[in-house]
């Protein structure tokens, strides 16, 4: 970990991180920031929370819960834009038997429709903006590069706050409808 003018680095304990490079990921910083702005002004369908979640939904994540914690979304944000998709029809929203609080969420055709087209927005403004720098392609590849690390450190967080199973002999009994235990040692 390396501190420099407030600003944290964490990574491979073999990283080294100059002054310039501080200077470097301060400028990505910035970059990303506008660039997240560019990308929300570039359709007026969806803003970015909303794009989020419907991407995240037509990624494979079905239930909100799982939406939340890929997103790093507090669970009370994701409902609200769940609730805001939904009653745009952009978004089905089905309970879950025997779970109040679970949901299955999918696409609406119009969801696919708005999502498709926002995609598009937003990938011609990442195209043009790739296009003004000396090497639109390998910067593309790069931001696939920060994705995949995101999704990495996302995965490691959900890994460290999944609860640890209680493996010890008192754990493992079981009880019977009548109170009585199975598997006792």
């Amino acid at each position: 970990m390396i501190h420099n003018d407030g600003v944290v680095f964490t990574g491979p304990e073999s990283a080294t991180v100059t002054p310039s490079a501080t200077d470097a990921a301060v400028a990505a910083v910035r970059a990303l920031a506008r660039a997240s702005r560019i990308l929300e002004r570039s359709t007026d369908e969806l803003n970015l929370a909303h794009y989020r979640v419907l991407a995240a939904v037509a990624g494979g994540d079905e239930l909100a819960s799982r939406v939340a914690a890929r997103l790093a979304l507090g669970r009370p944000a994701v409902s609200s834009a769940v609730a805001a998709l939904t009653q745009r029809g952009l978004l089905n929203r089905i309970g879950v038997a025997g779970d109040q609080r679970a949901a299955v969420l999918s696409l609406t055709p119009a969801g696919r429709g708005v999502l498709a087209r926002s995609e598009q927005a937003m990938t011609a403004r990442i195209a043009d903006l790739a296009a003004r720098t000396p090497d639109a392609a390998r910067l593309l590849e790069a931001l696939g590069w920060l994705n995949d690390a995101v999704d990495e450190v996302y995965a490691e967080r959900r890994t460290a706050e999944a609860p640890v199973l209680d493996q010890s002999p008192a754990a493992s009994r079981t009880l019977m409808p009548d109170n009585s235990s199975v598997g006792q040692p």
